[in-house]
């Protein structure tokens, strides 16, 4: 079986850490590099962790790989400001899929976010949709963005407006049906897998997937 390497940046996140778990496990890849602020708590032969800070990324800090997981994301409560958040949400995932472009890679997975969209009025959805407007831009060979809606899993950090949704999502979950269903909660175990079985056979062009994929995938 052919093997292929891989570059992951969010690893510390929910999202990221499942990503994380199940390339390291996929026989298919043969390296994984994590890109990240803070050292990982897990180790394995095929990891090369790369430790750096995202705002002054360059291309020596992004090896050449095959396929790319973008995972990376914050709060507005977390980054402070709405610059913060910008930097994060957007700068970073942008210089992260520009870099491993240049680099040679040729596919790539962007964990976004349901009603993303550059011209949407609300901040969070607009900056969301910028970065899939610009990851778009770098014409990868396959590009496949993935728009969750409420993520279910344990997180390190505190979100108590998660978790009420989390705690009422069992009631709601089954009316968004129709065109609601892409709204549907979405366990992260989920979400992750669907990532990494598509970018493993994804063909050419650009792919957005909601809610139905990740419970197909």
């Amino acid at each position: 079986m052919d093997t292929r390497t891989a570059l992951l940046a969010g690893a510390t996140g929910l999202v990221g850490g499942q990503v994380l778990s199940r390339l390291l496990a996929d026989p298919l890849y043969e390296r994984v590099t994590v890109l990240s602020r803070r050292p990982l708590e897990v180790s394995h032969a095929k990891l090369d962790v790369r430790i750096l800070d995202f705002t002054t990324l360059a291309e020596d800090d992004v090896p050449a790989v095959e396929d790319v997981y973008i995972t990376l994301g914050t709060t507005m409560k977390a980054a402070g400001s709405r610059q913060a958040f910008r930097a994060v949400d957007h700068h970073h995932v942008v210089a992260v899929a520009r870099l491993a472009r240049l680099a040679g890679a040729r596919r790539i997975a962007l964990c976004s976010a349901i009603g993303a969209s550059p011209t949407a009025r609300a901040f969070y959805p607009r900056v969301k949709g910028e970065a899939e407007r610009d990851v778009i831009g770098l014409e990868y060979a396959s590009t496949q963005i993935f728009r969750p809606s409420l993520l279910l899993g344990a997180r390190a950090e505190s979100r108590p407006a998660e978790r009420l949704g989390v705690v009422l999502a069992p009631v709601f979950a089954p009316l968004l049906a129709g065109p609601l269903r892409p709204y549907r909660p979405v366990r992260v175990e989920r979400l992750a897998a669907a990532m990494t079985r598509t970018l493993a056979t994804a063909g050419p062009g650009t792919r957005v997937h909601t809610y139905g994929d990740f419970v197909t995938a």
